[in-house]
């Protein structure tokens, strides 16, 4: 907001994990959670990864608009799902939320971003999924 441009937030969340780390163990868990952040890091050096709590990524992605945060998003789907995995495929949901110059809350832009990723995860899985409360910016 202090510099009146455009802010994104998504929200990655790894699809079926539990079940992963059931079939393979948490050491094997984790080690896909670091190969899942390194797939994710195919976005823009001026954009933020950040571990948002157990199987959940977030990034903070500045002057990005509702539409260049789906293109950002799409990228890091697709770096996941075509990704070589040893034991099995990881795909990701992604819940994007965006907010314009004249802005709102953070915690309403992470409310919206939540609300898009249980859209994605609601929706199949291994999808973007846009808030249609943020879609303004």
């Amino acid at each position: 907001m202090r510099h009146q441009s455009a802010l994104s937030l998504l929200l990655i969340d790894v699809d079926s994990f539990k079940a992963f780390n059931d079939d393979f163990g948490h050491q094997a868990g984790d080690a896909a959670l670091q190969s899942v952040a390194q797939a994710l890091r195919c976005g823009r050096p001026s954009d933020f990864l950040a571990r948002y709590g157990g199987e959940e990524f977030a990034v903070i992605l500045p002057a990005t608009t509702s539409e260049g945060a789906c293109i950002v998003a799409e990228r890091m789907r697709m770096a996941v799902a075509t990704a070589a995995w040893p034991h099995r495929p990881i795909t990701v949901s992604i819940g994007a939320a965006s907010l314009g110059p004249g802005g709102t809350t953070s915690a309403k832009l992470v409310a919206a971003a939540d609300q898009a990723l249980y859209a994605a995860k609601a929706n199949g899985r291994n999808r973007v999924a846009r808030s249609a409360a943020m879609t303004a910016a």
